[in-house]
């Protein structure tokens, strides 16, 4: 099937899904998406018990989706641009400090406290995996999600201060994630030469400094052609203009497309440059616009992402894995924000129970699964694309249904305390 094909029947299939969530189950896209896809899936696979000619027509049309290029090269520049541009540049300001700290430290000590816990995990249900791999899905595992954080936690009602930390740390850490797991993963595919320090600090500083820089500039570039000219038209298609020839030039560049978009995204949606440089019909239209391309997007992700059910080799010692790794990683998040959040909290008034809330609405998804179908066979790929579906699944659909309630139980619980003070 050609790329028209394959992309249209994901359209339909998204709409249909959406239509049924909207109409019946009226759950955030992102988790009823996923859930009908599941169970679109399972009914497949049960028909397939008695005809599997739909089986197998499924199960080649995923085969024919570069899950990995389509996410990571194509998709997340948009999805993260989307998400920047209509994130509270203001409050983003304020907690510029421990969003820069969770998204870099964070996701550095929660890579390795993952991977040394999952290597004992491993090798403990008798799976002898190298230290070095499970290392590498600490890298992908670790960052959280920013396209499945935006869409729970606008229904979510979280305090602002506290979804500002949440969605800023989810934006950042997401390209500061895939440049450490780029860097592990040419540790691992080349285990007996030897790199040093300074090629790895290089390489970090590279993508994350030159991706933010060059995120920057775009972001400059673009407010002075929209303060140039007031048509609404173009300046809509300058913005998919500076998302789509950034992401090229990043590429070319060797620098972190992700990063780029996320700085390019609010720089352009920050309230100064909305005031002088867009009418209030084309900061209507590329609102509008943007947001569309979102939630276009996100079904389509989230789809794709239920349907890889089918390519999946669910072995009992791998699903096993998979569900030890679930608090495994819960717990290493909670660890890793821990001493940032005890050093921030009383210079910038963190809301009570702000470690819990963050770990419990840390939300993985495409992005891990996009890392992990990365993987070579000798990396234990199918081992830890089981694992990691788990923990996607798990975190959209059980951390995604109850993040509302965790933060009105928890803000409850702090409200009730200072009444008792």
């Amino acid at each position: 099937m050609d790329y028209f094909g394959i992309a249209s029947v994901l359209i339909v299939l998204s709409a249909l899904f959406g239509y049924i969530n909207v109409k019946f189950l009226k759950l955030p896209i992102t988790i009823g998406l996923m859930l009908i896809t599941i169970v679109f899936t399972l009914v497949i696979l049960g028909l397939a018990q008695f005809d599997d000619t739909l089986l197998l027509r499924e199960k080649e049309f995923i085969s024919q989706i570069d899950f990995e290029t389509v996410l990571l090269d194509i998709m997340l520049s948009f999805l993260l641009f989307a998400g920047a541009l209509h994130t509270n540049f203001e409050q983003l300001k304020v907690q510029r400090f421990p969003v820069l700290v969770f998204a870099t430290l964070g996701v550095l000590v929660s890579t390795f406290l993952v991977g040394i816990l999952m290597f004992f995990t491993l090798q403990f249900i008798g799976l002898e995996v190298n230290f070095i791999y499970c290392l590498l899905f600490g890298a992908l595992i670790s960052p959280t999600d920013p396209i499945a954080v935006l869409g729970i936690l606008k229904k979510a009602n979280a305090p602002k201060k506290l979804e500002t930390k949440i969605v800023g740390e989810s934006l950042f850490n997401d390209g500061v994630g895939v440049v450490v797991f780029l860097t592990i993963f040419s540790i691992a595919r080349n285990p007996n030469v030897a790199i040093e320090f300074s090629e790895i600090a290089t390489l970090f500083g590279q993508e994350v400094i030159g991706g933010i820089v060059l995120g920057l500039i775009l972001g400059w570039i673009t407010y002075k052609a929209l303060k140039s000219i007031d048509d609404y038209e173009v300046e809509v298609i300058i913005t998919i203009a500076a998302v789509m020839g950034g992401t090229l030039l990043a590429h070319k560049l060797h620098l972190s497309a992700p990063l780029a978009m996320v700085t390019a995204g609010l720089i352009v949606g920050n309230d100064t440059v909305r005031n002088n440089a867009m009418s209030e019909v084309t900061e209507t239209y590329v609102d509008k616009f943007w947001e569309l391309v979102d939630v276009l997007l996100n079904t389509v992700l989230f789809v794709m992402i239920g349907m890889e059910m089918l390519i999946l080799s669910f072995e009992m010692d791998f699903v096993i894995a998979g569900l030890i790794a679930v608090p495994l990683v819960l717990l290493c998040r909670y660890a890793s924000l821990w001493l940032p959040i005890k050093f921030f909290a009383k210079r910038l008034e963190f809301v009570p129970h702000t470690n819990l809330i963050m770990t419990w609405g840390g939300l993985r998804g495409g992005i891990s699964i996009a890392l992990a179908l990365s993987l070579t066979k000798d990396m234990h790929r199918e081992l830890f694309l089981v694992i990691t579906y788990i923990i996607v699944v798990f975190s959209i659909i059980g951390q995604g249904l109850t993040v509302e309630s965790v933060i009105k139980r928890l803000s409850n619980k702090s409200v009730e305390s200072s009444d008792t003070d």
